[in-house]
């Protein structure tokens, strides 16, 4: 994490480059320079650091009004380093990222900026991945789209099928799948279709916004009584090799990964897990059940960085730091990260409204 110092050294320096630049132009001009501040009662005027404390506390739509005022503060505003200490300081209170604003630059907390990373612009990198920014330029439906989107509601379509596993399923103290099962108010049961893929069940189907019906098969990795350091049973490993690395889908659950139109994957997000356990495994399980060889490439995967309960501290891995972790950026296939709780449920329902938008359906 940036220091504060350092962000303030840097728009000091800003500071003293406008006032010179103003002072030799005057100086040029009539010969009479003025000092190296304005007068009067003014926010230009204020200290350095006072005016670092109050950008900290604007948004950032506030911050680009500011910018705009002047070209005083349109210099102060787009300074790199203070925008990179704005992603450093937001991005763990994050509740999403997917593969669209996932960040592009080199985030380390370094003091100083190289050459290379002066080049960047955070400011537009910051205004790109902010979730506050990304959900005030969703594009809003015209009324002949939502004209059209009602007729479509009325033609029958086949329910679309999503496949539920990963860690999170079973090593959390709280049961997600019981929760969302006993949790009509969020998400209402539809029913329990009487098909089955090759053996392996129905899966139950839900109905989102009284409107959009989905199937969700969930493929648990081990028995809940079990130790959970055991192998998944859904993939195929190395023979004779201690490795956790899948190779392959298991043949059994072949047939419902080729069915399903998207994935949700569950991943335990608690802190107690730390940083560096399991991540390389997780992220392979990723690989082998998106491989081309077993569906189509652009189906959506939905990450639901879960937690058992959310706590006043927010005592959890931030989704920026799962994508990370889970090599997300390299894939190919729309993704997303999303907080969510086992005991409330939160963030569920945007995580599904993203996972319908990217399966082709009008919401």
């Amino acid at each position: 994490m940036l220091s504060r110092s350092i962000v303030v050294q840097s728009l000091r320096s800003i500071r003293n480059r406008f006032f010179d630049t103003r002072r030799q132009r005057n100086e040029q001009s009539d010969g009479q320079g003025p000092g190296n501040d304005v007068t009067g009662p003014s926010l230009d005027n204020l200290p350095v650091d006072m005016q670092f404390i109050i950008m900290t506390f604007l948004s950032p739509q506030d911050l680009c009004r500011l910018g705009g005022t002047s070209t005083y503060w349109r210099s102060m505003v787009r300074d790199p380093v203070l925008w990179k200490y704005f992603l450093l300081r937001d991005m763990p209170l994050w509740q999403s990222v997917d593969h669209l604003s996932v960040p592009q630059v080199k985030l380390t907390g370094s003091a100083v900026l190289d050459d290379s990373e002066m080049q960047l612009d955070y400011m537009a990198e910051y205004l790109r991945v902010c979730p506050a920014c990304r959900n005030q330029w969703r594009h809003q439906p015209r009324v002949f789209e939502s004209v059209t989107s009602f007729f479509q509601s009325l033609v029958p379509v086949s329910e679309l099928q999503f496949a539920m596993l990963g860690p999170g399923l079973d090593q959390l103290e709280i049961s997600l799948m019981d929760t969302i099962m006993c949790s009509p108010h969020v998400l209402p049961v539809a029913g329990l279709p009487q098909r089955q893929i090759d053996g392996i069940g129905s899966g139950i189907s839900f109905k989102y916004k009284d409107q959009h019906r989905f199937n969700i098969a969930t493929l648990y990795s081990t028995n809940r009584l079990e130790h959970l350091s055991l192998r998944s049973k859904l993939f195929v490993y190395e023979e004779d090799s201690e490795s956790n690395i899948p190779l392959s889908i298991n043949p059994m659950f072949n047939p419902v990964c080729q069915a399903v139109n998207g994935f949700i994957f569950v991943v335990n997000a608690e802190k107690e897990r730390g940083t560096d356990q399991g991540w390389e495994e997780e992220s392979a399980q990723i690989r082998v059940i998106l491989d081309p060889a077993v569906g189509a490439v652009s189906r959506p995967i939905l990450v639901l960085s879960c937690v058992s309960r959310e706590t006043a501290d927010g005592c959890r891995i931030p989704c920026v730091t799962v994508a990370h972790q889970l090599q997300l950026s390299t894939l190919t296939n729309p993704w997303i990260v999303q907080d969510t709780a086992a005991e409330t449920l939160s963030g569920l329902l945007d995580g599904i409204d993203w996972l319908l938008r990217h399966s082709g359906v009008k919401l």
